[in-house]
C-alpha cells in the first residue's frame, strides 16, 4: 500500500531550519497547499510567541484553502530556534534573511506577505526598510514605532505592559508559572528599578525603567527614521482600546506620508474597529454576540472576520485580483455610538472641528463630597473666579486601572467607570444631557490649570460617554507627569503651590455622544498598574521608596481655563 499524505490539505515541513548570514539556523513549520501545483505566493508569520498559536493554525488553514504556501517562523533565540534573542534588534536582518530565502525557494512564485499581532507587527515592519525584492505586502496589526511610546508614555512607565514583556526574556514564555505569582505584591514592589530581581535578571526591564530619555536604548530598533527606507504597501489594523492603538497610527502615518515610493504611500492603508489588543477578530477573546464588549454591544458588523480581511488585501498585491480593497480610500474606521463603519481618506480627518469642552464648578468642593457628576462642562469658556476644586492623591491607594486602552484582557475596553468615579481622588465633571449627537473623531487632548503640594506629581484625565441609564463607558484616557511637562529631555520638578499648565495626550477614539447621553471628563492622579505611580518625592523615580500624599488643586476660571480638546466631526 502506498504511502498517504498526512493531511489532503497541505504539505507539511516541520521544523525546518532557514539560515541566516551569521550562520545561526531558525525554526519554521512550512505549510504548501495540497490542493494545487506550486509555486504559490507566500505568507510568513515571524514570532517570540508559539508559532503553533491556535489563531495563527486557523488563519494558516485560511490562507492555504486560497492557495497560498504559509511558513510559520520561531525568531532568533525563540522555542525550536537557535541564537540569542536580541529584542527588537535582531529583527532587521533576520527578517531580511527570510525574505530572501524564501523568496529563492522553488515552491515560491516571487510573491511573499506578512502577518501577525503585537511583536510580529515589529517583525514585518522592521525588516521591510530593508526591502528584499520578494516582499510584497504586510499586515501589521497592533503594531509599533518603538516602545519609547507603548513601555514609556511621555516618560511615564507603561508598567504592567512592560512587566508582562519581561516575562518573555526566556526562550519560552512560562506564563504557568507566572500566573501563580501574587502580581499586586509585584506590581506595587518598590524600588520599581528591583521589581523583577527575585525572578532572575532582567536587563530590558531594567532599561525600560532607567532610560527616562529617548536614547540609544530606544533608537538602536526605532522606526522613526527609517520610513523613507520601507517601500512595501501595509495595510496597518488596530483597535481603538488596543494598547498599541496610538503607536499603529504613528507607523501608519509615518509609512503614508515618508515611505520611499509614491506607490507604496498611495496604497497603503489603515483599519481601525472597536477592538483591543487582547478582545477582537485575532484576540485571545473574541466579542460575544452582536459584538458585545464588556458593558457595551457594538452590533455584529463589529466583529470581522479577520482572515477574509488579509485575503482581501493578499489577493489584490499578491495575486492582482481586484477585490476592490485597491478602490477603497485609505482609512476604514468605526464609528462607536453610531456603530458602523466609515471609510475616510486620511488619519486625522481633514475636516475635524477643533473645540474645547471647559472643566466648571459650582464652587469649592472637596471631592470626598462630592457626588458624580456634581462638576460640569460646556463649550461655554469661564469668564469668572470659579473657585478650584481639590482632591488627596495617596499612592499607597492608587486609582485601579479599569478599561480604556489598558492591555490587560480582564481589565481592557469600553468598561463602565461608576465604580471609580465614587472614589474621593477621582474629580467628575458632566455635560447636560446632550439635544444632538456630537461625533468626537480623532487625537484627545486636554489642558489643566493645576498646583500640588509636592514636587513631582501626576495628573490624568479620561474621556466617558455617559448613558441615559447611568452607564459610564470610558472611550480613552491620558496621563502628564508633573517633571516632564515641558518634555522628558527637560526634566524639572515643580514648586509646591504654584499652578502650572499641564498638557496631557489622551490618545484617539471615534464615538457618537447620541442625544440624551452626556459627556464626561474625569481627572485624577493615578491610573495604576497600568502607569508606575508617582511617588510625589521628586526623587529619582527608579530607586524611589519613598511615599508622600499630595494635595492636588484644579483651576478652571477665566484666566486659566482647563479644557479637553474635541476633535468635532460635522
Amino acid at each position: 500500500m502506498p504511502n498517504q499524505p498526512f493531511s489532503t490539505r497541505f504539505k507539511l515541513l516541520l521544523d525546518h531550519k532557514i539560515p541566516m548570514r551569521d550562520g545561526v539556523n531558525l525554526s519554521a513549520d512550512i505549510y504548501l497547499p495540497a490542493i494545487s501545483d506550486g509555486p504559490w505566493p507566500v505568507l510568513l508569520l515571524r514570532t517570540i510567541y508559539n508559532s503553533k498559536d491556535a489563531r495563527y493554525l486557523s488563519w494558516t488553514d485560511q490562507f492555504l484553502d486560497a492557495g497560498y504556501a504559509v511558513v510559520l517562523q520561531n525568531c532568533r533565540g525563540r522555542h525550536d530556534s537557535d541564537g540569542d534573542w536580541d529584542p527588537y534588534n535582531c529583527e532587521y536582518p533576520d527578517g531580511y534573511d527570510t525574505h530572501e530565502w524564501i523568496g529563492r525557494q522553488e515552491w515560491c512564485d516571487g510573491n511573499i506577505g506578512t502577518f501577525g499581532l503585537s511583536y510580529p507587527g515589529f517583525t514585518q515592519t522592521a525588516p521591510a526598510t530593508l526591502r528584499s525584492k520578494y516582499l510584497k505586502a504586510l499586515v501589521p496589526i497592533a503594531s509599533q514605532q518603538d516602545n519609547y511610546g507603548h513601555h514609556r508614555v511621555d516618560g511615564v512607565v507603561a508598567h504592567a505592559t512592560s512587566l508582562f514583556f519581561a516575562n518573555m526574556m526566556g526562550r519560552v514564555m512560562q506564563t504557568e508559572a507566572l500566573d501563580r505569582l501574587d502580581w499586586n505584591a509585584i506590581y506595587r514592589h518598590l524600588p520599581i528599578v528591583e521589581t523583577l530581581d527575585q525572578l532572575g535578571e532582567c536587563s530590558y526591564y531594567r532599561g525600560v525603567v532607567e532610560h527616562e530619555q529617548y536614547d540609544d536604548f530606544w533608537s538602536s530598533y526605532s522606526l522613526r527614521d527609517r520610513y523613507n527606507e520601507a517601500d512595501t504597501p501595509a495595510l496597518f489594523v488596530t483597535g481603538w482600546y488596543d494598547s498599541l492603538l496610538h503607536e499603529t497610527i504613528t507607523v501608519f502615518n509615518g509609512w503614508k506620508q515618508h515611505a520611499r515610493s509614491e506607490e507604496t504611500r498611495s496604497r497603503t492603508k489603515l483599519l481601525i474597529g472597536p477592538w483591543s489588543h487582547q478582545v477582537a477578530p485575532w484576540g485571545r477573546a473574541p466579542l460575544g454576540p452582536n459584538g458585545r464588549f464588556e458593558d457595551v454591544e457594538f452590533g455584529e458588523g463589529a466583529i470581522g472576520d479577520v482572515g477574509e480581511i488579509h485575503l482581501r488585501w493578499y489577493d489584490s498585491l499578491l495575486k492582482g485580483v481586484a477585490t476592490g480593497i485597491e478602490d477603497e480610500p485609505p482609512v476604514k474606521i468605526f464609528v462607536m455610538g453610531r456603530n458602523e463603519w466609515r471609510h475616510e481618506n486620511e488619519y486625522p480627518l481633514a475636516r475635524t472641528q477643533w473645540r474645547k469642552l471647559f472643566l466648571h464648578g459650582d464652587g469649592p468642593h472637596d471631592a470626598q463630597e462630592d457626588k458624580i457628576g456634581e462638576h460640569s462642562l460646556s463649550f461655554d469658556a469661564p469668564t469668572g473666579d470659579e473657585p478650584p476644586d481639590r482632591f488627596r492623591y495617596d499612592p499607597d491607594d492608587p486609582v485601579p486601572s479599569w478599561g480604556a486602552q489598558y492591555q490587560t484582557m480582564d481589565l481592557t475596553g469600553p468598561r463602565d467607570r461608576r465604580q471609580i468615579e465614587r472614589r474621593g481622588d477621582v474629580l467628575v465633571y458632566t455635560s447636560e444631557p446632550l439635544a444632538e449627537e456630537i461625533e468626537v473623531t480623532g487625537p484627545i487632548s486636554a489642558v489643566l490649570y493645576a498646583s500640588s503640594s509636592t514636587p513631582d506629581t501626576d495628573f490624568t484625565t479620561a474621556l466617558v460617554d455617559v448613558y441615559p441609564d447611568g452607564r459610564a463607558i470610558i472611550l480613552t484616557e491620558g496621563i502628564c507627569r508633573a517633571r516632564f511637562r515641558n518634555g522628558t529631555n527637560s526634566p524639572e520638578l515643580i514648586e509646591p503651590g504654584q499652578a502650572y499648565e499641564f498638557s496631557i495626550d489622551m490618545w484617539d477614539t471615534s464615538n457618537v455622544f447620541l442625544p440624551g447621553h452626556r459627556i464626561r471628563v474625569e481627572v485624577s492622579s493615578s491610573n495604576f498598574p497600568r502607569y508606575n505611580r508617582n511617588l510625589n518625592t521628586g526623587n529619582p523615580i527608579a530607586t524611589d521608596t519613598e511615599i508622600r500624599v499630595a494635595h492636588q488643586t484644579v483651576f478652571h476660571d477665566a484666566e486659566r481655563q482647563s479644557h479637553v480638546l474635541l476633535p468635532v466631526i460635522d
